[in-house]
């Protein structure tokens, strides 16, 4: 079966850490853009970071630049994104995406995000910390 599943959501405390998983399963992420969205209820889903599939190149928001790290390990086909200093802005349901690469054109970012993916998972959240 063709998917992508995030896990590592929970709740933390303001400032605590935690790592984010984009797992693939029926195909490789090695050739996949991978881009991090954000979503909270009434608001519209914001890009937080993205990585190129060719170069590792990465991408993040202003607002987790600095707090917020992603990285690909391709040989477990999945795609990180490690919280630390949690703020108040930050719980949300974080879900991926991925963007194939073409015939010789890799798969890119576009800012911080993915444009127009072939997959969605369908997220975990980091709920707010009472």
């Amino acid at each position: 079966q063709v998917q992508l599943v995030e896990s590592g959501g929970g709740l933390v405390q303001p400032g605590g850490s935690l790592r984010l998983s984009c797992a693939a399963s029926g195909f490789g992420l090695d050739y996949y853009a991978i881009g991090w969205f954000r979503q909270t209820p009434g608001k519209e889903r914001e890009g937080v970071s993205c990585i190129n599939n060719n170069d590792g190149e990465t991408y993040y928001a202003d607002s987790v630049t600095g707090r917020f790290t992603i990285s690909r390990d391709n040989a477990k086909n999945t795609v990180y994104l490690q919280i630390d200093s949690l703020a108040p802005a930050d719980p949300a349901v974080y879900s991926c995406a991925a963007v194939p690469a073409a015939l010789r054109v890799p798969a890119m970012c576009v800012g911080v995000r993915v444009v127009d993916p072939l997959y969605w998972g369908p997220g975990t959240p980091v709920p707010v910390s009472s």
